[in-house]
Formats: structure tokens, C-alpha cells, sequence
């Protein structure tokens, strides 16, 4: 399985499909695109005005990792749904940690998650 993320000189780009204006902030896992790409799925409160949605998801996966918010800034997409985020710091440190986040939403999930559901469909 591919997976959304690539380490860089100086960190880890995530590649994320983000809804905005959902009822919590929560990273749902893995999604496939209708083209095959694995994204990873977030959702966040904020609405998708003045760059709001963006920032929550900055700071959505700074936590994540267990960092600052400062650790995190868009790299790409502003203005899709698809995103590119870069999050700064140590790569395999950085793709330990996104790994460990998802393996604990795993194993705190005893069904599938509706949104994957959906996204499945649509994509």
C-alpha cells in the first residue's frame, strides 16, 4: 500500500483530503482517490474561509505528532480539498509518530469509519 506521506530534507510532506465544517476535529485514516493516490482523511470544524479550515488542519496534525503548530504549514492546496502538508523535525521521528496516531485510531475503532465509507463511494 502506498502510503500518504514522503520524507524530505527537512521533515515529512502528508498528502491529506480534508472536510471542513464537520462535527470534530479527528484524523480518519486512509482513503484511495478515484486515481489510485492514498490520502489521508481529516476532518476538521473550521469553515473554509480566510484559510481557517487550513490552519485547524496545520494544527490537527502538529498534535498528531506530538508538536508544536509551529511544526506544520501548508505546503500545497489552499484552495482543494487535497493538500499537501509539510511538518518539520526528524523524518523517520515524524513518520513513527503519524504511524503510531493511526494504529491508536485503529485500535480504538471497532467498526469502519462512516467517512471512509463514503469516500470509498465517492471516489
Amino acid at each position: 500500500m502506498n502510503l500518504p506521506w514522503r520524507a524530505t530534507a527537512d521533515g515529512v510532506t502528508v498528502v491529506c483530503r480534508l472536510t471542513p465544517k464537520s462535527g470534530r476535529d479527528a484524523i480518519e485514516g486512509f482513503a484511495t482517490l478515484s486515481d489510485g493516490a492514498v490520502v489521508l482523511a481529516a476532518r476538521v470544524r473550521e469553515a473554509p474561509e480566510d484559510g481557517r479550515a487550513n490552519d485547524a488542519l496545520c494544527r490537527l496534525l502538529a498534535k498528531a505528532i506530538g508538536g508544536p503548530a509551529s511544526r506544520a504549514r501548508l505546503a500545497a492546496g489552499a484552495k482543494s480539498r487535497i493538500k499537501q502538508v509539510a511538518l518539520a523535525g526528524e523524518p523517520s521521528a515524524l513518520i513513527a509518530a503519524l504511524e503510531r496516531c493511526l494504529a491508536t485510531r485503529r485500535a480504538s475503532s471497532t467498526t469502519p469509519s462512516l467517512l471512509s465509507t463514503r469516500l470509498q463511494r465517492r471516489l
